[in-house]
């Protein structure tokens, strides 16, 4: 049976899928408080400017893939406007709910699909932006959910991939540190789970850096990937241009 990564530990492809939806399952009702805790509130920074280069335009379609709690399918709502389509997603039930429950809290009805990135449930060419955040490193075949992405944008469309990535030299041992030290104990301590928290560092390390997620994304099929380092490399914007 073929292996695959699930943090440090190597497991078998068929069971990466469950255990990283165990993972979500666990923190899905502290997922916000926690990302504000562990970044200091920048991850609302990241999805500003997501949204910024995405440049969504009215009446535009937009697949939110690992949607989560919906703060990307938020602002994409917002740019479309009442005659675009934002379609939020996400492989795990629980993390999906939450952001559905927090979307009609504030007035936004979506439709709302529990899909795998691996073999989307869309049409050819059906989108113009494809958004994927935070997401790609759980999947157990990125390059095949990266070729689905390309499949469903339309000629001219935008993926925009925003991830954890290589951290610039000179911070890694301090990125490290608070990795490995400080986030499972966070996690421990907000969320009562230190386990899942250290899976988030350790995927993060097994995550392809930019150089190699922007060649990936070119195999994928896509024209041309610029790529936007924020916060020294900690975390990237990759956007991939369809033919």
């Amino acid at each position: 049976m073929s292996k695959t990564h699930f943090g440090f530990e190597t497991v078998d492809e068929s069971s990466k899928a469950q255990r990283v939806r165990a993972v979500f399952d666990s923190v899905a009702s502290n997922y916000d408080v926690m990302n504000d805790l562990m970044s200091a509130g920048l991850h609302r920074v990241w999805k500003r400017y997501t949204l910024l280069v995405a440049d969504a335009r009215p009446g535009q379609a937009v697949l939110d893939i690992a949607g989560g709690t919906g703060d990307l399918a938020l602002g994409f709502a917002k740019a479309v406007g009442p005659k675009g389509t934002v379609v939020h997603t996400d492989i795990n039930l629980a993390m999906l709910s939450e952001g559905r429950d927090r979307l009609i809290n504030q007035g936004v009805i979506l439709p709302t699909s529990v899909c795998d990135a691996e073999a989307l449930p869309f049409a050819d060419a059906s989108f113009d932006r494809v958004s994927v955040a935070f997401g790609l490193r759980n999947m157990t075949h990125k390059d095949q959910a990266l070729r689905e992405m390309c499949r469903v944008l339309k000629p001219g469309g935008k993926l925009l991939v925003l991830e954890f990535s290589k951290v610039a030299p000179p911070l890694s041992k301090a990125y490290d540190w608070y990795s490995f030290k400080v986030l499972p104990k966070l996690g421990q301590w907000v969320a009562k789970d230190a386990d899942s928290y250290r899976y988030l560092a350790e995927s993060i390390r097994m995550h392809p850096d930019q150089e190699t997620l922007k060649g990936m994304m070119k195999d994928a099929g896509f024209a041309h990937v610029d790529v936007h380092n924020m916060t020294a490399g900690v975390v990237a914007l990759h956007v991939g241009l369809k033919k």
